[in-house]
This record gives structure tokens, sequence and C-alpha cells, in this order.
């Protein structure tokens, strides 16, 4: 009988507690230990959870060897801090989105990763849902002909909860958008396609001092035009288009928050045929996400497999994110 992977969880944020439900309703590991800083709410986490090994210091929990996963759910600019030590650690690693908040730290991170040879998913959980699969499939099979055009946005009032340090409405949100556009551009073109691209975008800054709403405009090589959007000030809002040379493709749900039931895509073939595909599936991302991790380190695999990110597509998204906030005029 193998042995029951114990995770090891840094933070008790909101999204902590969906991670940890989501590694219960999976019931193949164990949801082991948890750190904080901050007393109250990490006993809170604690009894809620009935975790038994509790820390108040991060790096002891990377240092007990009783943790197998470390899932990093805190503020983004201390992600590549804590993906380089758990790496140096050997242990698997599962980040929340988005990796970092500059290049510089993606490289750092990454290459700990590699260097270690441990696993590692950056918390992009969606991508691990049917719904993504569907997307991926529709993309490959050509349906709606030559990729044209891409249209990605995703808005949502959450600037009051975020971390000042975490840079904002692009790492925050941003992210969404431009890696399901990744996914898209990837499967139509191959890895290649992101060596060259022109971005331009305008702006605002909110009262933190971070962009707080961005429209962007890439220009790819090929000729293909992607349209980006995201706000943290207001919303709840999403939607993804993509347009080809036959048809579109209308992610009608928001594909950024799947669930069992619900999610649903629009394929039309211009001016003649339109059918709605409904997408069912045994729960939501989070759970999608939990069971790919297992099921890859289980078969000795240090990644997950497309349409969930790799190492190298977090690499290309999180330059998407840097080159779209360099590139945005703010006022």
């Amino acid at each position: 009988m193998r042995k029951r992977l114990n995770w090891g969880i840094l933070g008790t944020s909101f999204i902590s507690g969906v991670m940890a439900d989501a590694i219960i309703e999976e019931g193949g590991s164990e949801l082991y230990s948890v750190a904080g800083r901050s007393e109250a709410p990490l006993v809170a986490f604690a009894e809620k959870y009935e975790i038994e090994q509790v820390y108040r210091d991060y790096d002891a929990l990377i240092k007990d060897d009783a943790v197998d996963i470390i899932y990093i759910a805190l503020p983004n600019h201390l992600h590549h801090e804590f993906v380089v030590k758990a790496a140096n650690a050997g242990k698997a690693i599962v980040c929340e989105k988005s990796l970092s908040i500059d290049m510089e730290k993606t490289r750092e991170a990454l290459a700990a990763v590699e260097k270690h040879g441990v696993f590692f998913a950056e918390g992009l959980m969606y991508l691990t849902h049917p719904l993504a699969v569907k997307v991926r499939e529709v993309i490959r099979a050509g349906t709606i002909g030559d990729i044209r055009s891409i249209k990605g946005e995703y808005c949502a009032a959450i600037s009051q909860f975020v971390n000042p340090e975490s840079k904002g409405a692009l790492y925050n949100l941003g992210c969404y958008p431009a890696s399901l556009m990744h996914l898209v551009m990837q499967q139509a073109f191959g890895d290649t396609v992101f060596d060259s691209y022109h971005v331009s975008a305008f702006g605002r800054v909110g009262e933190d001092g971070n962009i707080c709403e961005s429209a962007a405009t890439l220009q790819f090589s090929n000729g293909v035009i992607c349209q980006l959007h995201t706000a943290e000030d207001y919303g709840l809002h999403a939607g993804f288009t993509v347009l080809g040379s036959k048809g579109s493709l209308v992610l009608a749900s928001n594909p950024w928050l799947p669930e069992s039931e619900g999610n649903r895509l629009v394929i039309t073939e211009y001016e003649q045929h339109e059918e709605t595909v409904t997408v069912s599936a045994e729960g939501n991302g989070f759970l999608y996400q939990v069971r790919l991790v297992l099921e890859a380190i289980e078969q000795g695999r240090n990644s997950l497999q497309r349409p969930a990110a790799t190492a190298k597509d977090s690499h290309q998204i999180m330059q998407l994110l840097t080159d779209w906030e360099a590139a945005t005029r703010v006022s």
C-alpha cells in the first residue's frame, strides 16, 4: 500500500481554506500541518480542519520531515522565497498564482525547482478542470478554424482584501485571462508563438499605488491580436471569447471558477450553427488540482500535464504579466 502523502499549508487566507476543503474532499492524502504568523486565524484554521501539527514559523513547517507537499498560499511577493526554500528541502510544491511579481524572482524560483528535481505546480487550478480540457479539444480539433483574435476579461471587487505588495490587479486577477489566452495560443501555434509579440496598455492606479485596472492589446508576430482587461475595485465579471476563421468559441460561464455543474461554452459557426456544450465534472477546479497533483507525484512526474500549467508555461505567463505591467500607461 502506498504511503498517504501529507500536505503542509503556508498561510491561513481564504484560499487556504478552499484548498483544505479540496484536499479533504479528494480523500487520498492527509491535511497534516499548517503554518501562520497571526495567532487567532491560525488557531481558528487548525481547529476548523482538525490539524494537530501547527507552526508559528513557515520555515519550521518546511523542515518537518513528515510534510510531503507544501501548498504556498501567501501573498504574491512572498511566493518565490518559499518556493526556493521548499525546493531546497526536497518538498513537492503547489504555489498559488501568480508565481511571483517579477521575472527575476520567477527565474530564481524555477531554477531552484529544476536544480532539486522536485514536483512543482502553479495554482492555476482552473486549468486542471474538465472545462479547460474541453477548450483545448475544441482548439486542437480546428472546430472554429484558424485563431484570429482572443478577448479575455476578469474583474472582481477584491482590492480591500489584497496585500499591497502583491502588485495589484494584473497579478491577482489578470493572470486568469492571460493564462487562458496562453493556453489557447500555445495549443494553436506552439510555444514559440510567445517569442515575439508587442503589448500596449492603459490603466489606473489605485489607492495602494498599484495598477488597479488595465486594458491591454497584444499583437503576435503571426498577426493574432489579443485583448485583455482586468480590474480589482469593481465587478464580478468574467468573459472569454476566441474568434477563428470559421467560427467563435465563447465561455458562457466563469472559466476561472468551474464547478461540478453549470460549466458552458458556446461554439458558433458564423451565420449558420450554434452549439452549447455543457461540461459536467466531479467537483471544482481545486478538487481536480489536488487529484492531478497526487497522480503526478505517484507517477514520478515533476509537473502537471497540459492543459494544466507546466513550469515552462508558468514562466511564459509571468513574462506576459510583467510585459503587460511594463506597457501600462496609467492615469
